[in-house]
């Protein structure tokens, strides 16, 4: 007796039904879905011209018996659910029993099938949705199908596809999103006779975004692992450098399933404030896994959205996980030092009077791929002799310019205006007591060297200090705790929607918890207490963005205080940090390098731009030919 059975009228009528089929990357989104829920562990998808032609799907997985042939090109027919409660607590990525029916109707469809007990397999052959003929075929274990001719009999859809070349991308884009959820399957994709991705399926998610993404891009990444309320998140998420100037590379799973969650993509970027720039997006890869009760998938016809009972947990985990992922995140940029060809390199001999020419001898500072690279700065020795002299020795230019061009952005204070007092000798110091940090000096008055152990870091001043001015006064502000408020002369008035209000008298004890007192009229709501070191006008946006970001399940009144807050912080910790090109006391540099090697974590500034860059001693050793 076969598996497959057409839903009840009932039934059918309880799913979102929709149009399933609209380009190729929807048939093979729907057919790679069918044979990862039969239990294969092998996928391969061929497509030719951009999938129009021809689209071939073929799995190892159970197969299907001849009887379920011609029953699973029948709508609603489907073994993944039976009855109206099974909606209730879908573990299946398909089960609506649409997609072969709908792909039949508008293409020639052959199916060829066997299962594991059966001595041949079968093939159905399709065309417009009527079963042409059902024959015996020889095949291995598993279900392959074959698309060709898509939209024939629709010209009018036809006329809608995209290019060739467009139509392949969108196919590349579901097969990467379907290879990254389930990286315990080898998937192959092949576009005009050319391979195009090949995953290892060894399990390993981290193996599965090297094939998808590159090489790059999975050594500029962080793990997370982390959650809240019975939502587990694994995965990775882009350093503060490996950023997009869209949303593309925000990828989300719940429970395996690819999909657009509003609510996780707020908490992955509320989590990145401070990290990155305003303009730019994180990336990620991360599956949330879910109770199936507690979300929602028959909210979409292609089942790329889905609804959560309560989205407070999802949010939570995500910005929880994803945030102790950065903080505890110490990796910083490398300088990366260009290779030198050595092929037509010559001893030359010093002359007298005249130093050796080393202008070939070549550092770039890039965190950019190998192949892509551009060269940036290409800093010869011989330019380093000419420009960098000892200041006893000779007059430097870039310093004297400085000095004309802006006297007075001399760093303000007495310490400026004191004449240091003359250098002691310092004790003779053990290696045992030798520090972990020593500051060698300053380039162009905005970048330290400092030396730690085996590595050289390069350090820009104004970003240091920024962060660290930054983490003191966050640290300050936590201090003091959410009990403190400023209780207001006269109350002011923030205009609500009548929505916007019905949201904050529901939350009212999370908003009052921050800081806020405030009694809702019939378009407004009276304010008469606001948290701490906040301007009315700005406690009145905070509080009416409250209300959208409640009502939208993007935050919590914690968090959106939080970040309300961190966002002044930095602005204000930008413009008290001492500025890049300006001298400052040798004071200011040592103290600075001191709070900054306190901070381990520190790999960024507030704006998302690096703070260090390091070099190592066994590139230098490298470079100088010492290995």
């Amino acid at each position: 007796m076969g598996k497959i059975n057409v839903l009840s009228f009932a039934v059918a009528n309880l799913i979102a039904a929709g149009e399933v089929v609209d380009r190729p990357a929807s048939v093979i989104k729907e057919l790679m879905e069918n044979a990862i829920d039969a239990g294969a562990d092998r996928i391969t998808v061929e497509i030719q011209h951009g999938g129009i032609t021809l689209m071939r799907v073929a799995d190892n997985g159970c197969g299907m018996t001849k009887e379920d042939l011609p029953v699973a090109i029948k709508r609603h027919a489907t073994s993944k659910i039976k009855e109206a409660a099974d909606l209730d607590g879908i573990t299946t990525l398909g089960f609506r029993g649409e997609a072969l029916a709908a792909i039949a109707a508008v293409s020639d469809l052959r199916i060829i099938t066997r299962t594991a007990d059966a001595p041949f397999g079968s093939l159905l052959t399709a065309k417009a949705g009527e079963v042409v003929g059902i024959a015996e075929q020889g095949c291995p274990v598993g279900t392959t199908v074959i698309v060709e001719n898509l939209f024939a009999n629709v010209p009018a859809r036809r006329k809608f596809l995209k290019k060739d070349v467009s139509e392949a991308i969108a196919v590349g884009t579901y097969v990467e999103k379907i290879a990254l959820s389930r990286p315990d399957i080898a998937i192959r994709l092949i576009t005009d006779g050319t391979m195009r991705l090949d995953t290892a399926g060894d399990g390993d998610l981290k193996s599965a975004m090297y094939a998808v993404f590159g090489r790059d891009f999975v050594t500029r990444t962080v793990p997370v692992s982390g959650g809240a309320e019975n939502v587990r998140v694994e995965g990775f998420i882009g350093r503060s450098d490996n950023v997009r100037p869209k949303r593309n590379y925000e990828n989300f799973f719940i429970n395996g399933r690819f999909v657009n969650s509003r609510t996780a993509a707020a908490a992955l970027e509320q989590a990145f404030t401070s990290f990155i720039p305003p303009e730019k997006f994180p990336c990620c890869v991360l599956n949330l896994t879910i109770n199936p009760a507690a979300v929602d998938v028959n909210v979409h016809p292609a089942k790329l959205e889905v609804k959560f009972s309560d989205e407070r947990p999802v949010f939570e985990a995500v910005f929880s996980a994803v945030r102790t992922a950065l903080e505890a995140n110490t990796t910083r940029p490398e300088i990366a030092v260009k290779p030198t060809p050595t092929a037509d390199r010559a001893f030359v001999p010093v002359e007298e009077g005249r130093r050796t020419s080393l202008a070939r001898d070549q550092l770039t500072i890039s965190t950019a791929p190998a192949e892509k690279r551009p060269a940036f700065e290409h800093i010869s020795a011989a330019d380093y002799a000419k420009n960098y002299v000892p200041r006893a020795a000779a007059p430097n230019p870039y310093l004297e310019k400085q000095r004309a061009h802006a006297p007075s952005e001399r760093a303000p204070g007495p310490a400026a205006e004191q004449k240091e007092p003359a250098p002691q000798p310092a004790p003779a110091v053990t290696a045992e007591e030798a520090p972990a940090w020593r500051l060698v000096g300053e380039v162009f008055l905005t970048y330290l060297l400092v030396e730690r152990g085996d590595t050289l870091l390069l350090i820009d001043k104004h970003a240091a200090h920024e962060r660290v001015l930054f983490e003191e006064l966050n640290a300050r502000r936590k201090a003091r705790g959410r009990e403190a408020t400023q209780i207001l002369l006269l109350p002011f008035d923030v205009p609500l929607s009548g929505e916007d209000r019905e949201t904050l008298e529901a939350n009212r004890e999370e908003v009052e918890a921050v800081g806020f007192a405030f009694r809702l009229s019939a378009h407004a709501a009276s304010v008469s207490e606001i948290p701490e070191g906040l301007e009315p006008a700005a406690a009145g946006e905070l509080l009416a963005s409250l209300a959208v970001t409640l009502r939208e399940g993007t935050g919590t009144a914690a968090h959106a205080d939080d970040l309300h807050f961190e966002k002044a912080l930095y602005q204000s910790a930008c413009k008290a940090a001492i500025k890049g090109g300006r001298e400052y006391p040798p004071g200011y540099n040592e103290e600075l390098c001191k709070k900054l090697m306190a901070l381990p974590d520190v790999t960024v500034c507030p704006h998302g731009r690096p703070v260090a860059m390091e070099l190592t001693r066994a590139a230098l050793d490298r470079q100088f030919k010492r290995t």
